[in-house]
């Protein structure tokens, strides 16, 4: 069967990733990418695959984390990004970390020199033919074509603001300090985890909130005003000493099986995902640095040995509600020619935004192809953008939280290295299995 020629907007990670994987398959891509000749705030070169953040793919041990499992599942796949990385990484500890300019001029020349890779640099619309089209364009894509995404999908699954609340691992939560309960006992108590404050543990926390290290907004960040309703936590510290206790933190409608006196405030876990194994910090978006959110929020009674799924954060991000537009293979619902990847359909990271790249491109060629199991980091991630929660519905970082737990009993006494083993055995054994059905060769 003859396929058309396949256009994908944005040369990216994500992008780039998707056109190696269709052209190496023998079928011819257009790639359209309007860098130089309409640059972003954040890139300064041409180059395709411009890392414009760190240098960092994180940790490369598929040992004991799940962007290191997922990195060896996008080996195991072919995947140029990682192929590039590695030819170009430099020393970095446990980490995986790149010659940032090697990298992408690699990248560019690989693809550049590809005898089915066809160019075009060009600042795009939503194409209104029916060609097979991926959009890779990432969260800073441009206005002419974030509006017309928008339009096509409606503007309550669009977003120009990225408002981050940390996410915590369930079981590195202290449980004999925290309690189920919803406000006012209204629907499933089980939703919501309650973590106490007194009057003098609520002072210090306003008082580090606000004498903490903040992340300074990009020059071209600051005109994009914040919503009223998702302030940064230490902003509305700075309104007033009791101004958490009245809003995000406010301990009406819930009693404290543990405090003899009334709290003063109440933190409020709210699950993240069915399987309640990781719980979202309610309210607390935030600008400040990594290190001082962990450093800050462990002083929660509760949280002193929380370890985070993803931390806090505001910026400007242009991504799209997955779970409202997009179908199981990345789709949209409303226009099934036109596929998106990468941070645009709202995952967070490099590697995150490689994988749906190579995904997408996969399913481009073939549409009816099984979807990768939930279990591996490839099935996960995906399972994220496109079976989520649309009610919390943020960017995520691929992380063992996102993996399906097993039901078994032994599972659950399995804990720290000894889970990420099983995740990671369990995972391989799944990919192998996914991969002998694909024959996609």
């Amino acid at each position: 069967m003859s396929h058309p020629k396949i256009r994908i907007i944005g040369a990216g990670l994500a992008g780039s990733e998707a056109a190696w994987q269709i052209a190496q398959r023998g079928h011819e891509v257009e790639l359209i990418e309007m860098r130089p000749k309409v640059m972003t705030p954040a890139h300064t070169t041409g180059y395709y695959a411009e890392l414009v953040c760190s240098n960092s793919f994180r940790s490369d041990n598929p040992q004991n984390s799940a962007i290191g499992l997922l990195h060896e599942e996008l080996r195991q796949m072919g995947s140029l990004i990682m192929e590039v990385a590695d030819k170009t990484s430099v020393p970095a500890g446990g980490a995986l970390a790149v010659n940032r300019h090697e990298f992408s001029q690699i990248i560019t020349e690989k693809l550049k020199s590809h005898p089915l890779i066809h160019f075009k640099n060009e600042e795009m619309n939503l194409p209104k033919d029916n060609t097979p089209t991926i959009i890779a364009t990432g969260p800073l894509t441009s206005e002419k074509m974030a509006a017309d995404i928008q339009e096509l999908t409606g503007t309550k699954s669009f977003h120009f603001f990225d408002a981050i609340a940390p996410i915590v691992y369930t079981e590195s939560i202290n449980i004999e300090k925290a309690w189920y309960q919803s406000r006012y006992d209204k629907g499933n108590k089980f939703d919501y985890l309650n973590l106490a404050l007194t009057k003098e543990q609520y002072e210090q926390f306003v008082y580090n909130l606000i004498n903490g290290e903040k992340i300074a907004f990009k020059e071209w960040e600051k005109n994009t005003p914040y919503f009223e309703g998702c302030l940064p936590i230490e902003i509305m510290a700075e309104r007033g000493i009791n101004t958490l206790s009245f809003g995000p933190m406010k301990p009406v409608g819930l009693t404290s099986p543990y405090l003899i006196e009334k709290p003063k405030a109440i933190v409020q876990l709210r699950k993240e995902n069915k399987e309640g194994t990781l719980m979202n910090m309610v309210g607390f978006q935030t600008k400040l640095t990594y290190k001082e959110q962990i450093r800050i929020f462990r002083t929660i009674p509760g949280l002193e040995n929380a370890v985070f799924a993803r931390l806090g954060g505001i910026h400007r991000n242009t991504f799209i509600c997955g779970p409202c537009v997009l179908d199981e293979r990345l789709a949209l619902k409303n226009r099934p020619t036109i596929r998106l990847a990468g941070q645009l359909c709202g995952c967070e990271g490099y590697i995150e935004s490689t994988s749906i790249g190579l995904l997408a491109g996969l399913f481009t060629l073939f549409p009816d192809m099984p979807l990768p199991p939930t279990t591996t980091a490839l099935g996960a991630m995906l399972n994220h953008i496109t079976h989520g929660n649309p009610e919390t519905y943020q960017p995520m970082n691929i992380n063992f939280g996102l993996f399906p737990e097993p039901q078994q009993p032994t599972f659950r006494k399995l804990k720290g290295s000894e889970r990420k083993k099983f995740y990671m055995t369990r995972a391989f054994k799944d990919l192998i299995q996914w991969k002998i059905q694909l024959n996609l060769e």
